[in-house]
């Protein structure tokens, strides 16, 4: 525009033509009063977010309201705002006038459960005649977490009837055990069973270890997050499964950690109905099946959390002989084990191929709960071995 009002200004010049002129001072001044309005509208800008006020669940529409104050000296006459939203993509919207700030509310139609970062979000200045537009960057505002859906059940299969030990209930059982705190001198008359062998050879000397009590876990939930075992929404189901899983123990007041063996394995304790349960769920939320390590490998680390709890619930889609066998070790052993099994195959409309093992498992006193593509999850979670049962048939 600008160079057409030049060109226009010599050809008036040139061939004398005085109706020429107005019109090249009208293009040129167009063009100057454009890039004046844009530059002069470039402040700082404040940014404000609104928020629902209420957790997000996957499924339903997650409203992103946005408002920004400038402190330009002229009201941007275009504002858009452009901004990347995880797997949603660009988002574009033109702001609108509200007062004097700008503002625009946008909705994610039924999005799903996960971690959805805000990226490149930025504002684009325009002025009223299209010719000027100006980026200007803006914050990183964080991200949307949406929550898996939680089911409510009010008995778990894996509660009937085994909670008794020697005509005890588990949970008036102490979770307590005894952890390494240090080692020291051995006094004289002290038990020989307290004599830390591996100090004494270092030493040269009797050293006995120095024990101090510390609380055990009572439940692990055992979430596998198997990139190998996906297909459809199988790995959603997971997570909804260990979610409510989760939320049932915490209504209970029992001691539970979260476990998930994903790419980089993560650990969550929840001991109260509040604040720790949020933060489980938040894991869950994010939670991404590009795990790599076999299930058996962590059940066979005696060091993890998964090893020192009293009872053990896995929540899975891929069953291997050797992860069979570790479960049927420790049900043997006399300690609490349970299973969830997400039957991929049913998601790809094909037939399940793990009910030998399954039912190897009910043979031990494993609960067993088999979740299909075509399963209610809180029937599955209440239902146990009933599941497994439908799942021969």
């Amino acid at each position: 525009m600008l160079a057409l009002g030049l060109v226009v200004y010599v050809a008036a010049w040139a061939f004398g033509s005085k109706p020429l002129y107005p019109v090249a001072a009208g293009l040129l001044l167009v063009s100057v009063v454009a890039w004046a309005w844009v530059h002069l509208s470039n402040g700082a800008f404040t940014v404000e977010r609104g928020s629902t006020g209420s957790d997000l669940v996957e499924g339903e529409d997650v409203p992103v309201a946005v408002a920004v104050t400038s402190t330009g000296m002229l009201r941007p006459a275009v504002a858009e705002l452009a901004e990347r939203v995880g797997r949603f993509g660009e988002q574009r919207h033109q702001l609108r006038r509200k007062g004097r700030r700008l503002a625009i509310t946008y909705a994610l139609r039924e999005v799903p459960r996960g971690r959805y970062p805000f990226e490149n979000s930025r504002i684009e200045l325009g002025d009223p005649f299209g010719l000027q537009r100006i980026t200007v960057p803006l914050a990183a505002p964080g991200a949307l977490l949406v929550y898996p859906r939680i089911v409510h059940v009010d008995r778990l299969f894996s509660e009937s009837g085994a909670h008794g030990l020697d005509g005890r209930r588990l949970l008036l059982r102490r979770p307590t055990g005894y952890d390494l705190h240090s080692v020291r001198e051995y006094e004289h008359g002290e038990s020989l069973r307290k004599v830390h062998w591996r100090s004494t050879a270092h030493r040269g000397q009797l050293m006995v270890k120095e024990l101090e009590d510390s609380p055990r876990d009572e439940i692990a939930v055992l979430l596998d997050a198997n990139a190998a075992a996906v297909a459809g929404a199988s790995f959603d189901v997971q997570v909804r499964a260990a979610a409510s899983i989760i939320d049932a123990y915490a209504a209970r007041g029992r001691r539970t950690v979260l476990v998930v063996n994903a790419a980089r394995r993560e650990e969550q304790r929840v001991h109260a109905a509040t604040e720790g349960r949020r933060r489980a769920l938040e894991l869950l939320a994010a939670a991404e099946p590009d795990g790599r390590t076999p299930l058996e490998a962590v059940l066979a680390d005696e060091g993890s959390a998964v090893a020192r709890a009293l009872e053990l619930l896995v929540v899975t889609a891929r069953l291997e002989p050797a992860a069979v066998a570790r479960l049927t070790q420790r049900a043997l052993g006399h300690r609490r084990v349970a299973l969830v099994y997400v039957d991929t195959p049913s998601f790809a409309g094909m037939p399940s191929r793990q009910l030998p093992l399954l039912l190897r498992l009910q043979s031990v006193g494993v609960p067993v709960a088999v979740v299909r593509a075509s399963d209610e999850l809180g029937a599955a979670l209440e239902g146990g071995s009933a599941a497994a049962g439908a799942a021969h048939g």
